[in-house]
């Protein structure tokens, strides 16, 4: 709260200096080039995609086991989403896969970093060198995880971050680019304010503050200060959250090994900072075990019906029979820095009872 209340003493609500003040602490957090705070994570991902000049008839490969979000920020730009598949050991992307989907159209992989865990970003940026395509990561899950002890947002190309309210860290809403390029980072940063070449803090702290010039397209992708002293505040609870985070996935982790029925995904906890806890339930009872939680009070998601199957996105569907007999198994069950171990431990009592009386 004495964040928002700095901001309304400065009477400066919309994009200003906690904006830049926030921008700051990603970058040395992440030991980023450069930060780009925006108004969500989609905008972070349609910026990036625009900013490497992605257009009408370009292609983008993109898991379709993710949310639709990445999948806009494709074809917001007239581009087509190429679906791939994922390792059923994590559930990220599948890179030989998605190796045989690249074309001479193909101008982007969009790797997502499910749960947290980081994909094999060594074998993608050499995919990326091979063929001459940009890895644009979605790191939505993934703000505060590290892939061999370099946090995400520190390498590549253009890495994708959301703060929105369920993420590692909330702005409230909002959302982040990080990359090294410094021209692609000033395009976003004029392309976030609708083209125009200096925003209205910086004119503001200037003489002639009126004056300001179009540069390129643009969109209203901002963020504010609210927005970013929300996040400032955020940052400072932030290594809090990642050991609450990891300790409930381990808890998880030791409970569900020996149930039958179960797989766990593969988790790195030395270097991820898990946003969401996703079992498969890989003997056809994905949905008995979701309707029995339900009655024993313990809310489950599925993290994602693929995009494939969606009725918008069906003109792009190809043949997903990884993807397709995945998602029929896995359950998100609650993580979240308020639970208390008494819920963490009702949790996993209730998944045992449900095998417990289906033996």
């Amino acid at each position: 709260m004495q964040r928002i209340r700095e901001v309304l003493g400065t009477g400066w609500l919309g994009h200003g200096q906690f904006v830049m003040e926030f921008e700051g602490r990603l970058k040395l957090y992440l030991g980023a080039s450069h930060v780009v705070a925006v108004s969500s994570g989609t905008a972070a991902l349609h910026l990036a995609l625009d900013a490497i000049g992605v257009r009408t008839g370009d292609e983008v490969i993109v898991p379709s086991l993710t949310f639709c979000g990445c999948v806009q920020a494709i074809t917001a730009l007239n581009a087509k989403p190429v679906f791939c598949e994922v390792s059923p050991q994590t559930l990220n992307i599948d890179v030989a896969d998605a190796r045989k989907r690249i074309t001479s159209r193909t101008r982007a992989i969009m790797p997502v970093h499910y749960c947290g865990n980081a994909c094999d970003m060594d074998a993608l940026l050499a995919v990326g060198r091979d063929y001459d395509v940009k890895i644009i990561e979605d790191a939505a899950h993934a703000f505060g995880s590290s892939y061999h002890g370099r946090k995400l947002g520190s390498f590549g190309d253009l890495t994708c971050f959301s703060f929105d309210p369920i993420k590692n860290i909330t702005c409230g809403e909002g959302g982040a680019v990080a990359l090294s390029d410094e021209k692609r980072a000033q395009l976003i940063r004029h392309k976030r304010l609708l083209g125009i070449d200096r925003d209205g803090w910086l004119r503001h702290c200037e003489q002639q503050g009126w004056l300001y010039d179009v540069s390129t397209q643009g969109y209203r992708y901002h963020m504010s200060n609210i927005n970013a002293a929300i996040g400032l505040a955020q940052m400072e609870k932030l290594d809090g959250f990642l050991q609450r985070r990891r300790h409930i996935a381990q808890r998880y982790n030791e409970a569900f090994s020996g149930i039958e029925g179960i797989k766990l995904l593969e988790w790195n906890l030395e270097e991820s900072c898990p946003f969401a806890y996703v079992v498969r339930v890989v003997d056809g009872r994905r949905d008995d075990l979701i309707d029995d939680l339900k009655h024993q009070q313990v809310a489950t998601g599925v993290n994602y019906i693929p995009n494939h199957l969606h009725s918008h996105f069906v003109a792009h569907a190809s043949s997903l029979p990884v993807t397709e007999r995945l998602w029929r198994e896995i359950v998100t069950l609650p993580l979240y820095c308020d639970m208390k171990e008494t819920d963490v431990s009702r949790v996993i009592e209730s998944v045992y009872s449900f095998f417990a009386r289906r033996a």
